[in-house]
């Protein structure tokens, strides 16, 4: 049987937890800040659990994780 490939984009966006869960980062904390109130820029920085939804899609492109 062959190994299966990891798509590599992927494994440099997501981390699986002790659990099991698939987190991720959020979006609109790259650039832009400026106007961005500091509680929003704070709440932007926290790692969230994937969408039970999307989370499927994610396992398909981690085979090992």
């Amino acid at each position: 049987m062959p190994k299966l490939k990891t798509r590599k984009s992927a494994a440099k966006r997501f981390r699986a937890t002790g659990s099991g869960k698939i987190m991720r980062r959020k979006a609109f904390k790259s650039h832009l800040l400026q106007h961005k109130s500091t509680k929003r820029k704070s709440r932007l920085s926290k790692a969230v659990v994937v969408d039970e939804r999307d989370e499927e899609n994610v396992r398909l492109m981690l085979p090992y994780l």
